[in-house]
């Protein structure tokens, strides 16, 4: 059984926080969809501006040899 090393980091070149950056990384998705989701999400109640915040603080910004 193979084992997947792939870790969850907000992206550096993000546009507010980098979150959505690093979840469309992480899901192979493309950013700029994920972002407009996440958008239409936040502002019809489909999910908490919480949930956004709660992701910007816990997962960590990537390192920088990640982003280069």
């Amino acid at each position: 059984m193979a084992t997947d090393k792939r870790k969850l980091y907000r992206t550096r070149n993000g546009i507010i926080a980098g979150v959505c950056g690093g979840l469309a990384e992480f899901f192979g998705l493309d950013t700029a969809l994920l972002r407009i989701a996440t958008l239409i999400l936040i502002l019809f109640g489909g999910l908490s501006l919480w949930v956004y915040i709660i992701l910007w603080i816990l997962v960590p910004k990537a390192p920088k040899q990640l982003n280069a």
